[in-house]
Protein backbone atom coordinates (compact mmCIF):
# COMPACT_ATOMS: atom_id res chain seq x y z
CA UNK A 1 0.00 0.00 0.00
CA UNK A 2 1.38 3.58 -1.15
CA UNK A 3 0.76 6.37 0.87
CA UNK A 4 1.00 10.20 -0.06
CA UNK A 5 1.93 13.22 2.00
CA UNK A 6 1.97 16.51 -0.15
CA UNK A 7 4.10 19.10 0.70
CA UNK A 8 2.51 22.22 0.58
CA UNK A 9 4.42 25.18 -1.33
CA UNK A 10 2.75 26.71 -3.65
CA UNK A 11 4.20 25.79 -7.40
CA UNK A 12 7.19 23.93 -5.68
CA UNK A 13 4.58 21.69 -3.69
CA UNK A 14 5.73 18.05 -3.71
CA UNK A 15 4.55 14.69 -3.08
CA UNK A 16 6.26 11.81 -0.06
CA UNK A 17 5.18 8.50 -1.17
CA UNK A 18 5.37 6.02 1.89
CA UNK A 19 6.18 2.54 1.29
CA UNK A 20 7.40 -0.80 2.18
CA UNK A 21 8.40 -1.41 -2.07
CA UNK A 22 8.11 1.71 -4.11
CA UNK A 23 10.30 0.03 -6.99
CA UNK A 24 7.26 0.16 -9.06
CA UNK A 25 6.87 4.18 -8.27
CA UNK A 26 10.41 4.67 -8.99
CA UNK A 27 10.55 3.03 -11.92
CA UNK A 28 6.93 4.52 -13.39
CA UNK A 29 8.45 7.95 -12.73
CA UNK A 30 11.85 7.40 -14.57
CA UNK A 31 9.45 6.10 -17.43
CA UNK A 32 7.40 9.02 -17.83
CA UNK A 33 10.52 11.49 -17.32
CA UNK A 34 11.94 9.78 -20.19
CA UNK A 35 8.83 9.55 -22.15
CA UNK A 36 8.42 13.26 -22.22
CA UNK A 37 12.25 13.61 -23.75
CA UNK A 38 13.95 14.06 -20.37
CA UNK A 39 17.36 12.52 -19.65
CA UNK A 40 18.10 10.72 -16.57
CA UNK A 41 20.88 10.48 -14.07
CA UNK A 42 21.43 8.76 -10.89
CA UNK A 43 23.74 10.03 -7.72
CA UNK A 44 24.16 7.27 -5.08
CA UNK A 45 27.10 5.54 -2.79
CA UNK A 46 28.99 2.65 -2.86
CA UNK A 47 27.70 1.22 0.49
CA UNK A 48 24.13 1.32 -1.28
CA UNK A 49 25.85 -0.31 -4.68
CA UNK A 50 26.62 -2.94 -2.48
CA UNK A 51 23.94 -3.64 -0.04
CA UNK A 52 20.87 -2.99 -2.35
CA UNK A 53 22.40 -2.88 -6.30
CA UNK A 54 19.75 -5.30 -7.31
CA UNK A 55 17.25 -2.48 -5.97
CA UNK A 56 19.01 0.53 -7.21
CA UNK A 57 18.78 -1.51 -10.96
CA UNK A 58 15.14 -2.42 -10.77
CA UNK A 59 14.41 1.33 -10.01
CA UNK A 60 16.40 3.54 -12.64
CA UNK A 61 17.58 0.34 -15.21
CA UNK A 62 20.33 1.69 -17.45
CA UNK A 63 19.88 5.25 -16.20
CA UNK A 64 23.46 6.87 -15.85
CA UNK A 65 24.69 6.56 -12.43
CA UNK A 66 27.82 8.00 -10.03
CA UNK A 67 28.65 6.06 -7.39
CA UNK A 68 30.83 7.89 -4.67
CA UNK A 69 32.01 6.72 -1.43
CA UNK A 70 29.55 7.12 1.38
CA UNK A 71 30.53 9.63 4.57
CA UNK A 72 30.92 13.11 5.09
CA UNK A 73 33.55 13.42 2.82
CA UNK A 74 31.85 13.34 -0.05
CA UNK A 75 29.94 16.53 0.89
CA UNK A 76 32.96 18.78 0.10
CA UNK A 77 33.76 21.45 -3.25
CA UNK A 78 35.76 18.17 -4.48
CA UNK A 79 32.80 16.09 -3.95
CA UNK A 80 30.39 18.82 -6.25
CA UNK A 81 32.94 19.26 -8.58
CA UNK A 82 32.48 15.50 -9.04
CA UNK A 83 28.92 15.35 -9.45
CA UNK A 84 28.90 18.37 -11.76
CA UNK A 85 31.49 16.99 -13.85
CA UNK A 86 29.20 13.76 -14.42
CA UNK A 87 26.10 15.92 -15.61
CA UNK A 88 28.05 17.23 -17.86
CA UNK A 89 29.56 13.85 -19.31
CA UNK A 90 25.80 12.87 -19.66
CA UNK A 91 24.83 16.43 -21.48
CA UNK A 92 22.24 17.19 -18.83
CA UNK A 93 20.39 20.18 -20.25
CA UNK A 94 17.20 21.76 -18.10
CA UNK A 95 14.43 19.20 -19.07
CA UNK A 96 17.66 16.91 -17.12
CA UNK A 97 16.78 15.29 -13.78
CA UNK A 98 18.72 14.06 -10.87
CA UNK A 99 17.99 11.50 -8.67
CA UNK A 100 19.65 10.62 -5.38
CA UNK A 101 19.57 7.57 -3.47
CA UNK A 102 21.62 7.25 -0.30
CA UNK A 103 21.36 8.81 3.12
CA UNK A 104 21.64 12.43 3.72
CA UNK A 105 25.02 12.75 2.55
CA UNK A 106 23.77 11.88 -1.07
CA UNK A 107 20.32 13.91 -0.88
CA UNK A 108 22.61 17.07 0.22
CA UNK A 109 25.14 16.66 -2.17
CA UNK A 110 22.96 16.04 -5.01
CA UNK A 111 20.36 18.46 -4.33
CA UNK A 112 22.83 21.32 -4.38
CA UNK A 113 24.67 20.34 -7.46
CA UNK A 114 21.11 19.89 -9.14
CA UNK A 115 20.29 23.53 -7.74
CA UNK A 116 23.64 24.93 -9.01
CA UNK A 117 23.78 22.79 -12.28
CA UNK A 118 22.33 25.21 -15.22
CA UNK A 119 20.95 27.24 -12.44
CA UNK A 120 18.84 24.73 -10.93
CA UNK A 121 17.45 21.77 -12.36
CA UNK A 122 14.56 19.17 -11.40
CA UNK A 123 15.56 16.48 -8.81
CA UNK A 124 13.63 13.52 -6.59
CA UNK A 125 15.05 12.21 -3.40
CA UNK A 126 15.04 8.00 -2.38
CA UNK A 127 16.43 8.32 1.13
CA UNK A 128 17.75 4.91 1.91
CA UNK A 129 18.60 5.46 5.21
CA UNK A 130 16.69 6.06 8.58
CA UNK A 131 18.15 9.74 9.05
CA UNK A 132 17.58 10.89 5.55
CA UNK A 133 13.71 9.72 5.91
CA UNK A 134 12.79 11.33 8.52
CA UNK A 135 14.42 14.62 8.45
CA UNK A 136 16.89 15.19 5.05
CA UNK A 137 15.35 13.97 2.58
CA UNK A 138 12.37 16.66 2.85
CA UNK A 139 12.53 20.49 3.17
CA UNK A 140 14.93 21.21 0.45
CA UNK A 141 17.92 22.28 2.21
CA UNK A 142 21.01 21.03 0.62
CA UNK A 143 24.72 21.57 0.71
CA UNK A 144 28.29 21.11 1.79
CA UNK A 145 30.81 21.12 4.15
CA UNK A 146 34.18 23.51 3.95
CA UNK A 147 36.57 23.07 7.08
CA UNK A 148 35.27 26.42 8.51
CA UNK A 149 31.77 24.48 9.50
CA UNK A 150 29.10 21.93 8.05
CA UNK A 151 26.71 22.68 5.59
CA UNK A 152 28.37 26.58 5.31
CA UNK A 153 27.74 26.16 1.61
CA UNK A 154 24.11 25.31 -0.44
CA UNK A 155 20.94 26.76 -1.07
CA UNK A 156 17.21 25.94 -0.76
CA UNK A 157 16.42 23.43 -3.82
CA UNK A 158 13.03 22.09 -2.96
CA UNK A 159 12.49 17.58 -4.38
CA UNK A 160 9.95 17.47 -7.12
CA UNK A 161 9.17 14.31 -5.59
CA UNK A 162 10.62 11.94 -2.46
CA UNK A 163 9.81 8.02 -2.23
CA UNK A 164 10.18 6.87 1.07
CA UNK A 165 10.47 3.15 0.72
CA UNK A 166 11.16 1.61 4.62
CA UNK A 167 12.27 -2.05 2.80
CA UNK A 168 15.47 -0.60 2.37
CA UNK A 169 16.29 -0.72 5.66
CA UNK A 170 16.93 -4.02 6.23
CA UNK A 171 20.40 -3.77 4.75
CA UNK A 172 21.08 -0.68 6.86
CA UNK A 173 24.20 -1.17 9.62
CA UNK A 174 22.61 -0.66 13.18
CA UNK A 175 25.01 2.01 13.82
CA UNK A 176 23.34 3.86 11.12
CA UNK A 177 19.72 3.37 12.04
CA UNK A 178 20.57 4.47 15.71
CA UNK A 179 21.98 7.17 13.76
CA UNK A 180 18.52 8.19 12.98
CA UNK A 181 17.23 7.83 15.85
CA UNK A 182 18.67 10.50 16.94
CA UNK A 183 16.15 13.04 14.51
CA UNK A 184 13.25 10.72 15.25
CA UNK A 185 13.70 11.82 19.03
CA UNK A 186 14.49 14.78 18.35
CA UNK A 187 11.15 15.36 16.61
CA UNK A 188 9.70 13.75 19.41
CA UNK A 189 11.31 16.58 21.84
CA UNK A 190 10.53 19.69 19.93
CA UNK A 191 6.84 18.94 18.87
CA UNK A 192 5.01 15.50 19.34
CA UNK A 193 5.48 14.22 23.22
CA UNK A 194 3.16 11.13 22.59
CA UNK A 195 5.91 10.00 20.03
CA UNK A 196 8.57 10.62 22.91
CA UNK A 197 6.78 8.26 25.00
CA UNK A 198 5.97 6.16 22.53
CA UNK A 199 9.75 5.61 21.96
CA UNK A 200 10.34 5.66 25.76
CA UNK A 201 8.00 2.87 26.42
CA UNK A 202 9.42 0.78 23.46
CA UNK A 203 12.51 1.50 21.77
CA UNK A 204 11.96 1.72 17.83
CA UNK A 205 14.21 -0.94 15.38
CA UNK A 206 13.96 -1.65 11.57
CA UNK A 207 11.71 -4.65 13.09
CA UNK A 208 8.75 -2.77 14.68
CA UNK A 209 5.82 -3.02 13.73
CA UNK A 210 5.17 0.83 13.81
CA UNK A 211 8.28 1.85 11.78
CA UNK A 212 6.57 2.93 9.15
CA UNK A 213 3.82 4.97 10.78
CA UNK A 214 6.69 6.62 12.96
CA UNK A 215 8.76 7.44 9.56
CA UNK A 216 5.36 9.23 8.20
CA UNK A 217 4.93 11.01 11.43
CA UNK A 218 8.02 12.80 11.62
CA UNK A 219 7.65 13.85 7.91
CA UNK A 220 4.18 15.15 8.44
CA UNK A 221 5.84 17.10 11.29
CA UNK A 222 8.68 18.82 9.38
CA UNK A 223 6.42 19.30 6.28
CA UNK A 224 3.99 21.46 8.42
CA UNK A 225 7.41 23.28 9.77
CA UNK A 226 8.73 24.01 6.45
CA UNK A 227 5.39 24.86 5.20
CA UNK A 228 5.22 27.92 7.61
CA UNK A 229 8.65 28.56 7.69
CA UNK A 230 10.44 27.95 4.37
CA UNK A 231 13.61 29.59 4.22
CA UNK A 232 13.90 29.80 8.00
CA UNK A 233 13.08 33.89 8.25
CA UNK A 234 10.95 33.56 11.16
CA UNK A 235 12.41 35.69 14.11
CA UNK A 236 11.41 33.18 16.57
CA UNK A 237 11.05 29.49 16.55
CA UNK A 238 9.77 28.54 12.70
CA UNK A 239 11.87 26.23 11.33
CA UNK A 240 14.85 27.01 13.30
CA UNK A 241 13.21 24.73 15.13
CA UNK A 242 14.24 21.54 13.32
CA UNK A 243 18.15 22.56 14.78
CA UNK A 244 17.28 21.16 18.72
CA UNK A 245 20.50 19.47 19.32
CA UNK A 246 22.45 20.32 16.14
CA UNK A 247 24.33 23.69 17.18
CA UNK A 248 26.22 21.62 19.43
CA UNK A 249 26.15 18.31 17.11
CA UNK A 250 27.59 20.43 14.45
CA UNK A 251 30.50 21.64 16.67
CA UNK A 252 30.94 18.02 17.48
CA UNK A 253 31.65 16.92 13.81
CA UNK A 254 33.91 19.78 13.04
CA UNK A 255 36.10 20.00 16.42
CA UNK A 256 36.33 15.92 16.41
CA UNK A 257 36.87 15.73 12.51
CA UNK A 258 34.17 14.78 10.11
CA UNK A 259 33.71 11.53 9.89
CA UNK A 260 34.49 10.99 13.65
CA UNK A 261 30.70 10.84 14.64
CA UNK A 262 27.61 10.18 12.60
CA UNK A 263 25.67 12.93 12.08
CA UNK A 264 23.00 11.18 13.81
CA UNK A 265 25.71 10.53 16.77
CA UNK A 266 26.44 13.81 16.97
CA UNK A 267 23.12 15.05 17.38
CA UNK A 268 22.19 12.76 20.09
CA UNK A 269 25.14 14.54 22.32
CA UNK A 270 23.66 17.56 21.01
CA UNK A 271 20.22 16.62 22.11
CA UNK A 272 21.52 15.76 25.85
CA UNK A 273 23.69 19.13 25.98
CA UNK A 274 20.53 21.11 24.64
CA UNK A 275 18.50 19.26 27.79
CA UNK A 276 21.15 20.15 30.14
CA UNK A 277 21.02 24.19 28.89
CA UNK A 278 17.76 24.10 29.04
CA UNK A 279 17.97 22.96 32.89
CA UNK A 280 20.03 25.52 33.53
CA UNK A 281 17.61 28.07 32.25
CA UNK A 282 14.71 26.77 34.71
CA UNK A 283 12.68 25.34 31.68
CA UNK A 284 13.64 21.42 32.47
CA UNK A 285 13.97 19.05 35.73
CA UNK A 286 17.09 17.16 36.49
CA UNK A 287 14.42 14.18 35.90
CA UNK A 288 13.47 15.35 32.74
CA UNK A 289 17.22 15.76 31.63
CA UNK A 290 17.64 12.21 32.86
CA UNK A 291 14.31 11.41 30.67
CA UNK A 292 16.22 12.26 27.47
CA UNK A 293 19.37 10.97 28.22
CA UNK A 294 17.47 7.50 29.03
CA UNK A 295 15.48 7.82 25.26
CA UNK A 296 18.85 8.43 23.66
CA UNK A 297 20.66 5.53 25.42
CA UNK A 298 17.88 2.81 24.83
CA UNK A 299 18.15 3.47 21.17
CA UNK A 300 22.33 3.01 21.14
CA UNK A 301 23.54 6.67 20.90
CA UNK A 302 26.04 8.48 23.02
CA UNK A 303 25.14 10.60 25.48
CA UNK A 304 28.27 12.03 25.83
CA UNK A 305 31.43 12.27 23.93
CA UNK A 306 33.53 9.60 23.45
CA UNK A 307 37.11 11.55 24.23
CA UNK A 308 37.08 15.01 25.36
CA UNK A 309 37.05 18.00 23.19
CA UNK A 310 38.36 21.06 24.09
CA UNK A 311 35.58 23.48 24.71
CA UNK A 312 37.55 26.30 23.07
CA UNK A 313 37.59 24.54 19.99
CA UNK A 314 33.64 23.59 19.74
CA UNK A 315 32.88 27.55 20.61
CA UNK A 316 34.86 28.63 18.07
CA UNK A 317 33.16 25.75 15.36
CA UNK A 318 29.77 26.93 16.69
CA UNK A 319 30.70 30.64 16.30
CA UNK A 320 31.15 29.54 12.63
CA UNK A 321 27.19 27.66 12.30
CA UNK A 322 25.52 29.28 9.77
CA UNK A 323 22.31 30.29 12.90
CA UNK A 324 24.30 32.60 14.07
CA UNK A 325 22.43 36.01 13.53
CA UNK A 326 24.06 39.70 14.35
CA UNK A 327 27.19 37.60 15.46
CA UNK A 328 25.55 36.03 18.16
CA UNK A 329 24.93 32.37 19.07
CA UNK A 330 21.56 30.91 19.10
CA UNK A 331 20.31 27.91 20.61
CA UNK A 332 16.89 25.66 19.77
CA UNK A 333 16.03 25.14 23.75
CA UNK A 334 12.90 23.01 25.47
CA UNK A 335 10.42 24.74 27.21
CA UNK A 336 9.22 21.69 28.46
CA UNK A 337 9.86 18.10 26.65
CA UNK A 338 7.29 18.17 23.70
CA UNK A 339 7.70 21.80 23.29
CA UNK A 340 10.82 24.03 22.13
CA UNK A 341 12.07 27.07 21.63
CA UNK A 342 15.04 29.49 19.88
CA UNK A 343 16.98 31.68 22.18
CA UNK A 344 19.56 34.43 21.48
CA UNK A 345 20.14 35.94 24.81
CA UNK A 346 21.83 32.75 26.91
CA UNK A 347 25.57 33.43 28.36
CA UNK A 348 28.15 31.13 27.37
CA UNK A 349 29.11 30.39 30.72
CA UNK A 350 25.98 27.74 30.86
CA UNK A 351 26.67 26.89 26.99
CA UNK A 352 30.71 26.15 28.15
CA UNK A 353 28.97 23.92 31.74
CA UNK A 354 26.05 22.40 29.52
CA UNK A 355 29.23 20.79 27.29
CA UNK A 356 31.36 19.86 29.74
CA UNK A 357 28.92 17.88 31.43
CA UNK A 358 28.52 15.62 28.37
CA UNK A 359 32.51 15.49 28.15
CA UNK A 360 34.02 18.64 26.75
CA UNK A 361 37.44 19.67 28.22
Amino acid sequence: MVETLTVNLGERSYPIRFGVDLTGEVRGEVAALRAAGRKVAVLTDGNLVRAQGPALTAMFGEAPTLAVEAGEGAKSLTGLGRVLDFLAEQKLDRGGVLFAAGGGVMGDLGGFAAAAWLRGIDFFQVPTTLLAMVDSSVGGKTGINIAAGKNLVGAFHQPRGVFVATGLLATLPAREFAAGMAEVIKYGLLGDPELLAQLERAPLTVASADLAGVVRRCCALKARIVEADERETAKEGGRALLNLGHTFGHAVENAAGYGEYLHGEAVAIGLCAAARLSQKLGALTASDVARVERVVAAHGLPVRLRAPLAFAELHAAMTRDKKVRAGGLRFVVLKRLGEADTRGDIGLESVAESFREVGAA
